[in-house]
């Protein structure tokens, strides 16, 4: 493989239903700091059928490239036809890197796509960065430049592992939502259209869709949160977060919670945060009876303001917060939320 012939950033840009994902933006955002590291530019991958209106949408969100495959085929996600896709764009247009957000459909399109194109793939990323493989020279080991370089939790989030692929092509990762920030968007800037479809031959590996049934979910999205109350196994119930909804609700914000309020079924998963949960980068985040542990520090650790509440003042979750409280919740939440309403006039 000469690693030479492969240039640029692309990004698999994500759509369901003719919607492009949130996540595509992230992957912009990132690629664009990563190209500017290798003088490159960015290309987006949009596949589906239908989907060229949404050319313009990606590029006032900073992709430099459009390549569309448009087909009947792609009209719903399916394996075979999306990997087939972008496994073609991929030895076709030759990328130095590939980025896929760790969706549903990207947790499963990404690692069949790297088996295909014989690569490596980097899962649930959380930093991407350009620098030098092995991260300090090895006697003996030629330490390679510009390499890209993978950084994600391991062993049940307990250390960080810094991955790279040196000597395949191209270098692939998932990256989970929430994580990476897209760029503000730019109206009216405009992007290289490449139309390209390898051609699609149905075979015994394309599953038949016979229906589509879509749930209708009730529950807002925490990652769209700008102040969060995030409560942890220290409120002790079911009916204690009450009190956790009062405080979010005198605030304007959400609920959120940790594994362990998911695990006792105090609230669904939908609500949770942290690394087997959901990446939250809201305004103002309150944890509240949360030990800290890196699994869900992980997922939070990116707000902009944290204020942390529990009993335990050697709790790790006071190592990241900006504000801690040492006391006992089920005094100190009902007294804030007092405060809070007496000064908004609540």
């Amino acid at each position: 493989m000469g690693l030479e012939e492969y240039k640029g950033v692309y990004i698999y840009a994500q759509q369901v239903d003719n919607e492009i994902s949130s996540i595509a933006f992230e992957l912009i955002g990132k690629a664009k700091e990563l190209a500017a590291d290798l003088n490159t530019d960015v290309t987006a991958v949009l596949l589906g059928s239908n989907v060229k209106g949404l050319v313009d949408e990606l590029a006032e969100y900073g992709a430099d490239k459009v390549i569309v495959v448009d087909d009947p085929e792609l009209e719903t996600y399916r394996t075979e036809p999306y990997a087939h896709a972008l496994a073609s764009v991929i030895n076709e247009y030759k990328p130095e890197i590939m980025l896929v957000g760790a969706t549903a459909i990207g947790r499963d399109l990404g690692p069949t796509v790297s088996a295909r194109v014989a690569t490596g793939l980097t899962a649930d990323c959380t930093v991407l960065e350009i620098g030098d493989f092995p991260l300090n020279p090895v006697a003996g080991q030629e330490q390679k430049h510009n390499q890209l370089l993978m950084t994600r939790p391991a062993f049940g989030g307990n250390t960080i592992a810094t991955i790279a692929c040196p000597d395949n092509r191209p270098q692939m990762a998932t990256v989970r939502p929430g994580v990476m920030q897209k760029l503000p968007k730019e109206a009216g800037r405009k992007a290289e259209v490449i139309e390209y479809n390898p051609g699609f031959t149905p075979n015994n590996r394309y599953v038949e869709i016979l229906n589509v049934v879509k749930a209708v979910g009730s529950v807002e999205n925490i990652m769209d949160a700008k102040i969060l109350v995030s409560g942890g196994r220290g409120v002790g119930s079911k009916e204690n977060f009450e009190m956790i909804k009062e405080l979010a609700d005198v605030l304007g914000g959400m609920v959120s919670c940790s594994r362990a309020v998911v695990e006792n079924g105090w609230l669904p998963v939908d609500y949770q945060v942290g690394q087997t949960g959901k990446t939250v980068r809201p305004n103002v985040y309150f944890a509240i009876g949360i030990s800290g542990a890196i699994q869900h520090v992980a997922g939070m650790e990116e707000s902009d303001l944290i204020i942390a509440i529990n009993k335990d003042e050697d709790a790790p979750i006071f190592d990241v917060a900006d504000y801690g409280i040492v006391g006992d919740l089920n005094k100190v939440v009902p007294a804030l939320t007092a405060a809070l309403k007496a000064e908004l006039g609540k």
